[in-house]
């Protein structure tokens, strides 16, 4: 029999893998695992879980719906493959490939070389436009489009299913620390996100060239799909597929702004190309989790990294700077930040306060729902300086905040202590005559420090 090993890709839509084991006959076991030492790791967190948790809910759901049984099992993959091994004959394991964190690449190493010694074929399918091996970059835009433009893969009847039973779904309780509340996060699973698909095209994403860039409008005008792109509830060919009748002013004649949504649509379908474009290179440079890109940098000191006050400030939105603190404190509920404020307080921990790249790197990609460490390390890297290729991009958190909350809208919103501070000094408070409400003076001068 074969195994279709899903993995982070909770759908049964363009699945490529679960078609080419039907096509090739045999009996399948469906199987899904869940890696309690991989949960364990830093960069996760119970936000994270529980919003694997509710997708995979729905994907079982869906996969009872259409007689298709989910096998669940917890525990280390490789254990797991060779106890079914034992029971079965298993001839390939399908699955899609996966550019990840640094345990689950030495995990997929450990599994390559154990069904090589097993003698299974373990095949491995492009789940984005992320190619392996892959000499150099010539020509990556040419393939991203012919991977993209491919025709979604449907999904066959089929009726040579394993059953083998799922093990108890682990509490969330015995796992993490519960006080990690994160009680605005988006919910998961394929429905919502085919639900956000739609209204960002119907009437959402009109305005998202401009609006992207505030903490007030982002959460409506952005996509909000990044989530769901990283645990698979879509295919990035199912968004691509959505996206390209949209292309073209002329497209829009029958709405108001036509002009607007063409740049929207122009502007999300580029980034939809730097999500697999920086995907690729973690792929290419797996070290870009640990390690500075230019190895230049490996020659800087940072500040004591036992020296944790700046950190923890920084972390509780204590630092005395208003957008800064604001969007520190509003992740840690949103599980969320728009791409300008996610650059800016990375930003200000590398640059103002000073702090090694991966302290806040590694903090951040536990708060973000979305977090997707190809993108994530690489951006980082790029904020904090260093790619040795991009300029250094220094955020004045005083211009930002006048820029994209002129009014302190969104500061008022998360720090109470600041509601009563006249719009005048809500960017900089500490030049406020009054009495400041415990709120914390700046940490750091910032034109100092810049």
């Amino acid at each position: 029999m074969n195994i279709v090993w899903f993995k982070r890709d909770l759908r049964l839509e363009d699945h490529a893998p679960l078609q080419r084991a039907i096509q090739a006959g045999e009996p399948i076991l469906c199987l899904h695992i869940i890696e309690p030492l991989l949960w364990k790791e830093p960069d996760l967190s119970l936000r994270q879980f529980d919003f694997y948790q509710e997708t995979l809910s729905e994907f079982k759901s869906d996969c009872s719906k259409l007689r298709l049984p989910l096998t669940i099992k917890v525990g280390h993959c490789q254990e797991i493959f060779q106890e079914l091994s034992q029971r079965h004959e298993i001839t390939s394991i399908f699955s899609h490939q996966e550019t990840w964190n640094q345990w689950t690449y030495q995990r997929d190493i450990a599994i390559k070389s154990w069904t090589k010694s097993a003698g299974i074929s373990w095949i491995e399918l492009p789940q984005f436009a992320v190619f392996r091996p892959l000499k150099n970059r010539d020509g990556w835009s040419r393939k991203w489009s012919d991977m993209m433009n491919q025709p979604l893969v449907s999904y066959s009847p089929y009726d040579q299913w394993i059953h083998e039973p799922s093990d108890p779904l682990p509490s969330r309780e015995s796992w993490f620390d519960v006080s990690d509340v994160c009680r605005l996060r988006q919910r998961g699973g394929r429905k919502e996100a085919l639900k956000l698909l739609k209204s960002f095209f119907d009437e959402r994403g009109c305005f998202y060239t401009k609006a992207m860039s505030s903490p007030n409008t982002a959460p409506t005008a952005c996509s909000r799909l990044s989530p769901y792109i990283a645990f698979g509830c879509l295919s990035m060919k199912e968004i691509h597929h959505f996206t390209a009748p949209f292309q073209g002013r002329q497209r829009f004649s029958d709405r108001k702004n036509k002009t607007a949504w063409a740049q929207a649509v122009r502007s999300f379908s580029g980034r939809l190309r730097w999500h697999c474009h920086f995907i690729q290179k973690l792929e290419d440079e797996p070290s870009i989790e640990f390690m500075p890109i230019h190895s230049a940098h490996h020659q800087l000191t940072f500040r004591d990294p036992k020296d944790l006050d700046a950190l923890d400030r920084w972390i509780h939105g204590l630092t005395g700077y208003p957008l800064v603190d604001a969007c520190m404190r509003a992740l840690r509920q949103w599980g969320w930040l728009n791409f300008r404020m996610r650059a800016m307080v990375m930003s200000f921990a590398a640059h103002h306060l000073w702090l090694h790249w991966r302290q806040p790197a590694l903090y951040l990609a536990s708060q973000f729902v979305d977090y997707e460490p190809g993108i994530h390390y690489s951006q980082c890297q790029m904020q904090a300086g260093m790619t040795g290729i991009n300029a250094i991009r220094i955020y004045n958190p005083i211009k930002q905040s006048m820029d994209h909350d002129p009014e302190g809208t969104f500061i008022k919103q998360w720090i109470p202590e600041l509601r009563d501070c006249p719009v005048e000094y809500i960017h900089t408070p500490w030049e406020w005559l009054s009495s400041m409400n415990n709120y914390p003076s700046p940490i750091i001068d910032e034109k100092e420090s810049r």
